[in-house]
């Protein structure tokens, strides 16, 4: 019988692309990986990986493998769900991806209503949501807060489900000072701060500004939204700021302007379907909506 650890390799290796990544991703050697996945090809007695440039490509028979493979973790991790069912309150370890803002405004009140369960253990770990999508599909996390703009389709990974959790509504914010500036349109000849090219908010901002007939003037580049609320609040820049960055932490010297028809990006969790009905995903998915049903925004 093939060894599951290796056929994991291969999966991985399909998912992220690179013996490198791989490695990265579990923890070992560049060398060890491509040791172990050169075994499972003896044991399988076919081709599995042919030299691409410098790296390698799965053979049609390796993708044939990676299939059942997917099958069989699955299979595995259904298997640990019920079993955990049948215990009466949740236990073990959630590992949670959550972007900076959505964690600003959520994570301490999730945590403190799970403290109630005491065999319940959740890490935190701040993550761009297009990069923990991929990374909950590949079961680096057992659960991501994500968001989708409008406009801009979050990445779709068929194993996850997505469970909305919040709109949040966006706004222009400007230095409190700057009291020309009453429309989007007024912002086209000022410094911008945004987040790096590749973000969906970028993305989202560039498009908005666009349409109102200029591209943004982008000075400043952070993925640290709360840089932005500093740039802006001390009159260096202006930028387009969801709702939930301002949960809790109003600011005097930030002034906030409504955008044509109030637009808003969607906020939601996604688990692998393997694993959404474990009492414990459960129950952080529930402290994350009473979270969310407590915020005390406008919008």
């Amino acid at each position: 019988m093939w060894d599951v650890r290796r056929l994991r390799l291969l999966r991985e290796l399909s998912v992220r692309g690179s013996l490198a990544a791989v490695a990265d991703a579990l923890h070992q050697s560049p060398s060890s990986v491509s040791q172990q996945l050169t075994q499972l090809e003896r044991e399988v007695g076919l081709p599995l990986l042919v030299k691409s440039g410098r790296g390698v490509q799965l053979t049609p028979h390796a993708e044939i493998l990676v299939e059942h493979t997917e099958a069989i973790l699955q299979r595995l991790e259904l298997a640990e769900s019920h079993v955990l069912s049948s215990v009466s309150d949740p236990v073990g370890t959630v590992r949670l991806a959550i972007f900076q803002s959505a964690a600003l405004a959520l994570i301490p009140r999730t945590l403190a209503r799970l403290r109630e369960h005491q065999g319940l253990r959740v890490t935190v770990t701040q993550r761009e949501p297009e990069t923990a999508l991929l990374e909950t599909f590949a079961r680096d996390f057992d659960l991501v807060v994500a968001e989708q703009y409008p406009g801009h389709a979050a990445p779709w990974h068929h194993e996850l489900d997505r469970d909305a959790l919040v709109q949040d509504t966006i706004r222009l914010a400007v230095p409190a000072e700057w009291e020309d500036i009453k429309t989007l349109a007024d912002a086209a000849n000022v410094p911008w701060v945004a987040e790096p090219h590749g973000a969906a908010s970028r993305h989202y901002a560039e498009q908005a500004c666009r349409q109102a007939g200029f591209d943004p003037d982008v000075r400043y580049e952070s993925a640290d939204l709360q840089a932005h609320v500093a740039l802006i609040a001390s009159g260096n820049a202006v930028a387009l700021v969801p709702g939930l960055m301002w949960e809790g932490r109003p600011h005097p010297s930030v002034r906030l302007i409504d955008l044509p028809g109030g637009p808003r990006r969607t906020v939601f969790t996604a688990a692998r379907r393997s694993t959404s009905d474990r009492p414990s995903v459960v129950a952080v998915r529930a402290a994350l909506q009473e979270a969310a049903g407590g915020l005390s925004r406008d919008d």
